[in-house]
């Protein structure tokens, strides 16, 4: 079993940012690529962004990039989401997950989730 907590949502103005953070325990985290996703109402949960094992390798979703920066800190058991430039339509619930691969489009372990909300 994993757990995974992820914290940092919160509100703010568009042009804003926010960095969310997982702390993963249970499971030897350095071992397995995460990814985030985020899920708005009505919506299917999407991937967002996701980063290897070592960290050397990154994947963002289009509307993401350039904007997003995932990455981890395998010593404190810990991946990050960097969130700049921040628009309405990027408000959502967003969810860290353990995966078994890099291009795995879905989480093996989610975490509860924390709400990030864009005001216009």
């Amino acid at each position: 079993q994993v757990q995974l907590v992820e914290s940092g949502g919160g509100l703010v103005h568009a042009g804003g940012s926010l960095r969310l953070s997982c702390a993963a325990s249970g499971r030897t985290f350095s071992n397995y690529p995460m990814g985030w996703f985020r899920q708005s109402p009505g919506k299917e949960r999407e991937s967002v962004a996701a980063i290897s094992w070592g960290g050397s390798r990154t994947y963002y979703a289009d509307s993401v990039k350039g904007r997003f920066t995932i990455s981890r800190d395998n010593a404190k058991n810990t991946v990050y989401l960097r969130m700049n430039s921040l628009k309405p339509e990027d408000t959502a619930v967003y969810y860290c997950g353990l995966k078994g691969s890099l291009s795995a489009p879905r989480a093996r372990y989610w975490g509860q989730g924390t709400q990030a909300t864009v005001s216009s």
